[in-house]
């Protein structure tokens, strides 16, 4: 915050002197002009009563040309006080000079003084001279057929009137600087408020441990401070955007750390639990196969090749089950052909009645016309069998399990539901994963039997092909929910026909 604030300071005190040279340039300037137009003015209005007297002293002069030194017309034509006059010879110089006092007669200059008067032609051109004693004189010398005279008038008047004048001008800018200074320095601060507070939330967000990944409600310019009306609002507004770009991108980096933690973890424990389903079959074949070699009277050869079948059998399905998911995952296309949804799922509801006679199987069939999808009739048969296994397995003798067809809105749905003690809460999110296993929620009907990938494959086959899957229990009901596109448009809103196949 002292930093913040330590460049605000600095960022206002450079606006300040800025506008302060500027101020003072500008002032300079207009007190400049207006010393040189009004010098200008007094100069100009001197010049011409200095030309006037010139030639009211010509006048005066010609009547007496044959006295080159005679300067009586100072007397007859009543000079202003300090009017300077002289006779000039040929070459310029001073053949008499003398100066009107006022109320006084014409007083002869000095050595000194005339010599300050010399080498002024008389062109009528003005110059300016400075005469010992008697100050500052702006002269002329005009020529009329031989008679030269030199007239001029002091300026002490004009020179004190511009003095003033630059006194005047200074202590007004002064003051005007002083006000504009003032009137600026609160100008800026309030300008300079808002980037200010921009500022300090910059700083906050700098603090912040972004490099740790924890995604924060970072702090945002307040909204009165995006104005895009202003430059320090549109700062704020930009430095806003920043930090929701900055949020955003943490939130993804965290999502995406998070994805490969649970992938990470997910693969963890499907190495686990392969481990742990592959060891118990080829521990059970190692065993039999060693009390097969011994030639033991403890087991009888046929039973001990029946288990080892069975055992070789288990381990089989459960890595045909991997591999299939494992293409599943990788993308790799299934056969692609017409598949009748109905005739599929009775013929699997058959399957399972021959394997389960001790559950009362159940087939609707809500149509109005063939359920035809596309896809791999093979798998499309797995995923309804691994559905009627599911719940022939996890559910008691006498239970009533129903599979039902339905084609509507473009969808073909296949419903299979029982009346089973139903799914535990805490394990249904988790269903679908592979390697998931029901047995402390629903009892099975045949201890040892399953590896926990069932379900997982019929997902897999499901999203293969376009379609979802969906499962809702509660004891008493559960029900798996499979919908796959159709390949033509139904337009079945509403059921127009139902049977119900009883297979008893």
């Amino acid at each position: 915050m002292n930093v913040r604030s330590s460049r605000v300071r600095s960022l206002r005190t450079r606006l300040l002197l800025f506008i302060t040279a500027v101020l003072v340039a500008v002032c300079a300037a207009m007190a400049l002009t207006t010393v040189f137009v009004q010098r200008a003015y007094l100069l100009g209005n001197l010049d011409d009563r200095v030309g006037d007297a010139a030639e009211r002293s010509l006048g005066g002069a010609s009547r007496y040309p044959d006295l080159p030194r005679d300067l009586t017309f100072l007397d007859e034509s009543g000079p202003p006080a300090g009017l300077l006059a002289a006779r000039l010879d040929t070459d310029g110089g001073v053949l008499a000079a003398a100066t009107v006092g006022e109320d006084a007669p014409p007083q002869s200059l000095t050595k000194a003084q005339t010599s300050a008067l010399s080498g002024i032609r008389t062109d009528g051109s003005f110059h300016t001279r400075k005469v010992p004693g008697l100050g500052t004189y702006r002269i002329t010398a005009l020529d009329d057929n031989g008679v030269r005279v030199l007239t001029g008038l002091p300026m002490d008047d004009v020179q004190d009137m511009i003095g003033g004048l630059v006194v005047i001008e200074a202590a007004v800018a002064a003051v005007g600087l002083t006000a504009a200074g003032c009137v600026c320095a609160v100008v800026v601060r309030r300008q300079l408020r808002p980037l200010g507070r921009v500022a300090a939330t910059a700083v906050e967000v700098s603090h912040a441990q972004l490099a740790m990944g924890e995604v924060t409600a970072l702090p945002r310019v307040p909204e009165r401070d995006t104005d895009p009306g202003s430059e320090a609002g549109q700062v704020g507004a930009a430095l806003n955007r920043m930090i929701d770009h900055v949020e955003s991108s943490l939130a993804e980096r965290r999502r995406g750390e998070e994805r490969v933690r649970r992938s990470e973890e997910r693969m963890r424990r499907f190495l686990a639990d392969a481990s742990h389903e592959l060891r118990t079959p080829l521990a059970s074949i190692a065993g039999y196969a060693e009390l097969m070699n011994r030639g033991t009277d403890r087991i009888e050869p046929g039973l001990a090749w029946r288990r080892v079948t069975a055992e070789s059998a288990r381990m089989t399905g459960l890595v045909e089950d991997l591999l299939l998911l494992a293409r599943l995952d990788e993308g790799r296309p299934l056969q692609s052909a017409e598949v009748d949804l109905a005739a599929l799922v009775a013929e699997a509801v058959w399957d399972a009645r021959a394997r389960g006679g001790d559950h009362d199987w159940q087939l609707e069939l809500r149509l109005d016309t063939s359920p035809l999808v596309l896809g791999d009739e093979a798998r499309l048969h797995q995923v309804v069998t691994n559905l009627l296994a599911n719940a022939r397995v996890h559910t008691p003798a006498g239970t009533t399990v129903t599979a039902v067809v339905e084609a509507r809105d473009g969808l073909g749905t296949i419903r299979v539901r029982d009346d089973g003690p139903g799914i535990a809460p805490d394990l249904l999110p988790r269903v679908f994963e592979r390697f998931t296993r029901a047995d402390a929620s629903r009892a099975r009907a045949t201890a040892g039997t399953g590896s926990g990938l069932g379900l997982a494959v019929v997902a897999a086959i499901t999203a293969a092909h376009g379609g979802r899957i969906d499962v809702h229990s509660e004891p008493g009901r559960t029900e798996f929910t499979v919908e796959l596109p159709l390949t033509g448009e139904l337009g079945a809103d509403t059921l127009t026909w139902s049977s119900r196949a009883s297979l008893l």
